[in-house]
């Protein structure tokens, strides 16, 4: 054909046009439809002896002459654009299993990179346990004095420094400033600080405090007694919030596109878990060694150099493979003009998750999940050292937990887009909280009815306190999968049929406020309950009533967020139907030629006759 449309979503006009003079806005019946459409021998925009301009004139070439109209919508030509389609004269890009070669050569090494910083994770994760819970003159009390008083202080510290570097240093000496400094920390703890353990703690000092205070102080005087522990279970944390969250995602969402992010960052999620298995099975490998040596060999230091070797080689690799992708990758551009997030302080954030009811419901979801984990771990950890006492006895359970983890969450991962689709946004928000409930029931009524419940329990060949640990531990792998797979999703959900402006504050207000309190709202009340009762085992069963009165709460915001979630999406639905019915309005009528130029005479000036007629517009 003589003329083509050179580019998507534009109209076509003529070369040299003369002076136009439109007709009266027409009504949009007008606008859209004719009655039997000439074949034009031009583009005229006249009437009533108006100058005409000849435009240019398609030809049908061997096609049928038969008459017919195409209305393209210009929004939806744009759309067809944005969707990667090829532009009429460029040459598709090659493909692999029918995804472009470039978009593997980003996915694939981030793929890795996740898989590493994750099996690094479930090890450290593992490990740090172990270090503080059987060390001598420490206890899972320790845990919630360590998370409030070392770990909050230190992440805070820690993300003020990131902030200074970032203004300082580009991205690739900052990922490289904040990586190296972790390496090269697990690499000497395992070969040069726990060797040298029982010369660097104090802990004669530690056992003078603790007969002066007494044995409530147990906790907090554990954390001077092992502090090279204690730093090594706070760099595993900051493991888990710097290196996945800000490093790993945050050049994640730099190099990729939301096309691509939708279909692939669902697949990381899976790829977590697969992770998660390998760790586990890799922990309980090294932990297992002891059964091997000989008398008077230290077991757990031997297994602890094996495990921080792999983590140091699987940090290099990351650092390796960040540096591939920023050498040999097209990364995208970026529009400069960025919305700033708004930089709200503590007091601004609490005013703002109490006056919206929507961000309030969901504030009590985050924290009501960080202080119920909180409260059933730290029990349940507690029990897990009275079962096994020796550090490669619990980290080999450790091992075994986490891959029973990973398969769950995998398993769970796959059914929640069933139960999602299905049951919808409400039910899949009310089963994490439903799981954590009903397991916690069991887990505390082993605790306080061991006793009335030993002969049934002894029938089955456990103790009363296998048999809690080993609930414990279903309570927990049940609940962790349930938040990966449920909880994370939905509360990502929650924020999209919002409006910018909330959308925005709500989630910063979140960040600012709710983590934090929900991480340390648990250790801070079992810190009260360990001073006030003298013992975690004597407020056990103040921690159930405490665990229960948190989950109906949890429930009652699920519920009420769902009704509010609902009448949003409905809202949000019915303008995109009024968007998609506005914009629906044909710009272009083609003929059976195809030639994509601007409509026939007869339909841009629908009027009866030729073009040089006169007389008023037809109603159809």
């Amino acid at each position: 054909m003589d003329a083509v449309l050179q580019t998507k979503g534009l109209l076509s006009l003529p070369l040299n046009p003369k002076t136009r003079v439109f007709q009266p806005s027409l009504g949009l019946k007008q606008r859209s439809f004719s009655t039997k459409p000439k074949t034009p021998t031009g583009l005229s925009l006249s009437s009533n002896g108006l100058q005409k301009f000849q435009g240019f004139i398609s030809k049908t070439h061997g096609f049928g002459t038969k008459e017919r109209n195409l209305f393209i919508c210009r929004a939806e030509a744009a759309a067809a654009a944005a969707d990667g389609q090829p532009a009429f004269g460029e040459t598709e890009k090659p493909k692999f299993f029918g995804i472009e070669a470039v978009t593997l050569k980003k996915i694939v090494p981030l793929g890795l990179m996740f898989f590493c910083i994750l099996f690094n994770y479930t090890i450290l994760r593992d490990t740090k346990d172990v270090l503080v819970v059987t060390a001598k003159g420490s206890s899972a009390e320790i845990i919630p004095f360590l998370k409030t008083w070392v770990n909050l202080p230190m992440a805070v510290g820690f993300m003020l420094l990131y902030t200074k570097l970032s203004n300082v240093l580009s991205k690739k000496a900052l990922f490289y400033t904040v990586m190296l400094p972790f390496i090269a920390f697990f690499g000497a703890f395992g070969f040069v600080l726990y060797p040298l353990s029982n010369y660097i703690h104090p802990e004669a000092l530690a056992d003078s405090l603790l007969n002066t205070l007494g044995p409530r102080f147990l906790g907090p005087l554990a954390i001077l007694r092992i502090w090279s522990f204690c730093l090594f279970y706070v760099m595993a944390e900051l493991w888990g919030s710097v290196v996945v969250s800000v490093l790993f995602w945050g050049f994640a969402n730099q190099i990729t596109t939301v096309d691509e992010a939708k279909r692939f960052y669902p697949l990381f999620g899976l790829g977590a878990n697969v992770a998660l298995i390998f760790s586990g099975r890799t922990v309980k490998y090294f932990s297992n060694l002891r059964k091997n040596l000989g008398p008077g060999v230290d077991g757990w230091a031997l297994s602890l150099k094996g495990m921080m070797s792999i983590v140091v080689l699987m940090g290099f690799t990351i650092c390796f493979l960040y540096w591939w992708v920023n050498n040999y990758v097209p990364l995208p551009t970026r529009s400069k003009k960025k919305k700033e997030k708004p930089k709200m302080g503590t007091m601004e954030s609490l005013k703002f998750l109490v006056s919206s009811r929507y961000i309030r419901d969901l504030a009590t979801l985050v924290v009501a999940y960080g202080i119920s984990i909180n409260l059933v771990e730290v029990t349940w950890k507690s029990k897990l050292k009275a079962q096994f006492p020796s550090p490669n006895e619990y980290s080999s359970f450790m091992g075994d937990f986490s891959t029973a983890t990973g398969i769950a969450t995998f398993t769970m991962m796959l059914l929640s887009q069933v139960i999602f689709e299905k049951y919808g946004w409400g039910v899949a928000a009310k089963i994490t909280p439903t799981v954590l409930l009903l397991t916690g029931v069991g887990f505390f009524s082993l605790i306080l009815f061991g006793g009335p419940l030993s002969p049934a329990i002894t029938s089955l060949g456990m103790t009363p306190l296998l048999a809690a640990v080993y609930v414990g531990a279903l309570q927990n792998i049940f609940s962790k999968s349930a938040k990966y797979s449920l909880f994370d999703p939905c509360k990502e959900m929650a924020y999209i049929p919002l409006d910018e402006d909330t959308k925005v504050k709500g989630k910063a207000a979140i960040d600012v406020v709710c983590n934090p309190l929900g991480k340390s709202g648990g250790a801070l009340i079992q810190q009260f309950m360990i001073l006030t009762f003298g013992s975690l085992a004597n407020s056990t069963p103040y921690l159930g009533g405490v665990l229960l009165l948190i989950v109906l709460a949890w429930l009652g915001a699920a519920r009420s967020l769902d009704t509010q979630f609902t009448a949003l999406r409905r809202e949000e639905e019915l303008e995109k139907e009024m968007e998609r019915a506005a914009v629906k309005i044909p710009v272009v009528a083609q003929e059976g030629s195809g030639n994509g130029s601007l409509a026939s005479d007869s339909v841009l000036n629908p009027t009866a006759g030729d073009s040089g007629s006169s007389g008023p517009p037809r109603n159809i």
